[in-house]
Parts: C-alpha cells; sequence; structure tokens
C-alpha cells in the first residue's frame, strides 16, 4: 500500500468515526422524530416519537360523523388523552390537513426549549 493510499484510508476511518458518533449523539438526545402515518378506513392515523415521547391522532370517518383522539405520552405517563366528536363526516381533505396540521403543531411544540 502506498502512502497517499494509507493516508486516504486514515481519512476515511477518522471521518466515518466522527459522522457515526454525531449521529449517535443525535440520537441519544432524542433530537430525531420518526413520523408512522396510516390510512384507517375513510379516516387516517399518525404516530409521531421522539425518544420516550409519543403523540398520536387518529380520525376516524363515518358516513354519519368523525371521531378524533388526540394523545400525548411521556414514557408511560399520559399527559394529554383527550377526544371530539363532529357531527359530519370530514372530507379526505380536510383529513390530511388535520393530519399535517398536528405533524408541524408537534414538532414546533417539541423543539421549544
Amino acid at each position: 500500500m502506498t502512502l497517499s493510499k494509507l493516508f486516504l484510508f486514515f481519512l476515511l476511518s477518522l471521518l466515518t468515526l466522527c459522522c457515526g458518533s454525531m449521529a449517535s449523539a443525535a440520537d441519544a438526545a432524542g433530537d430525531v422524530f420518526q413520523v408512522e402515518v396510516v390510512k384507517k378506513g375513510l379516516g387516517k392515523e399518525v404516530v409521531i416519537t421522539q425518544g420516550p415521547q409519543e403523540w398520536f391522532m387518529m380520525i376516524e370517518v363515518t358516513p354519519e360523523n368523525t371521531v378524533v383522539v388526540r394523545q400525548e405520552k411521556d414514557h408511560d405517563r399520559y399527559l394529554v388523552d383527550e377526544s371530539e366528536t363532529h357531527d359530519r363526516p370530514m372530507t379526505s381533505g380536510e383529513v390530511d390537513a388535520a393530519i399535517s396540521d398536528y405533524i408541524n403543531s408537534v414538532k414546533t411544540r417539541a423543539k421549544k426549549p
């Protein structure tokens, strides 16, 4: 192996080590949001996690009404557990907008110190 190849190998190894430890530090700090949106009948549900925190929203649409459930957990303790019923079915666009707004709201609130 030539000296230049050895030096290049050393630099790549060092870079890999540094980037790997920075990614681990970010994950350990819980800075990463995991967002999972699932279609459920005419509605949707979303689960957002960041470290030990979890946010959940489900929108269930029937021909007669819409039920919205919101929950927030920190470890195993519920901070929010609420539901509301609307006397009409939400449209697909309204469901998408509500889910999107909820995700943005969670991310904004969670990033505040």
